[in-house]
């Protein structure tokens, strides 16, 4: 007798697999499936022609891109020192660095306000204006999305192996130049992965902006606070318009990291 037969059939673990996973895309197919059904396209189209949603939208895109960009530019030489570095207090720094990732929003929104209430916070606003402005909303957008950016170019640097770079510097490159020739190039994925994360937090973020930059219509409004606006007087269609738009470039997110990270 085999030791198959000896230990059962493996058919019960699998269908009970199957179920939970059956379940639990079930509740995410019917929750988008409702919402999509919820209202008629002419009142989505409706909705998403008022200048306010157009105003929001727009700012959001450019937001959020900035937002990818200055969180690509932090993520890339933080996540290598994470990856590569050897130095005391270590795991105390990863701990710190994920500590966006574990915040109520809420908190970090508020994290934010009174850092600007401080003598230092004060005189920066007073040059670039932080609190209750678009510039706000960037760098509650940022400071999100800088987290996971980190963490997904930690992951990047730690699957490249470190013997090209370490090649290059015994043909004459410098640590710098070893990692701008050829450990960059080889984490080109990993680098739009990183930006495409920290895109899609950004678009998605609610608490810290409403707390940081407030729900300002037409000035700090995007379009997580849209919906919420758009629910605090009534106005379901236009809610359910922007939070079917936000599904949409969520999903087109994601296609596109699956897209560039299954290219030879």
């Amino acid at each position: 007798m085999t030791d198959q037969h000896r230990a059962g059939p493996n058919w019960p673990f699998w269908v009970v697999i199957a179920a939970v996973t059956a379940a639990y895309l079930g509740l995410l197919f019917g929750m988008l499936a409702a919402t999509a059904t919820y209202t008629s396209p002419h009142h989505l189209i409706r909705a998403l022609g008022s200048r306010e949603i157009q105003y929001a939208t727009g700012l959001s895109l450019v937001s959020c891109t900035i937002a990818a960009l200055l969180s690509l530019v932090v993520a890339v030489p933080v996540g290598y020192l994470m990856s590569r570095g050897r130095f005391p207090g270590k795991n105390t720094l990863d701990t710190l660095l994920d500590v966006p990732i574990v915040l109520p929003p809420m908190v970090i929104g508020l994290c934010l306000l009174i850092a600007f209430q401080t003598p230092l916070g004060r005189a920066i606003d007073r040059i670039v204006p932080f609190t209750y402005t678009v510039f706000g909303v960037l760098l509650a957008q940022f400071t999100v999305g800088a987290a996971f950016a980190v963490r997904q170019m930690r992951t990047t640097f730690d699957h490249l192996a470190a013997r090209p770079e370490d090649v290059a510097m015994t043909l004459g490159c410098s640590r710098g130049r070893a990692v701008w020739l050829v450990t960059l190039p080889a984490a080109k994925r990993g680098m739009f992965s990183a930006a495409s994360i920290a895109w899609a937090r950004s678009l998605g973020e609610f608490g810290p902006i409403l707390v940081f930059a407030g729900a300002t219509r037409m000035k700090t409004e995007v379009l997580p606070t849209t919906v919420w606006l758009e629910l605090s007087v009534g106005n379901l269609e236009a809610a359910i318009a922007v939070s079917l738009m936000m599904v949409a470039l969520a999903v087109a997110v994601l296609l596109a990291m699956r897209a560039v990270g299954e290219r030879p």
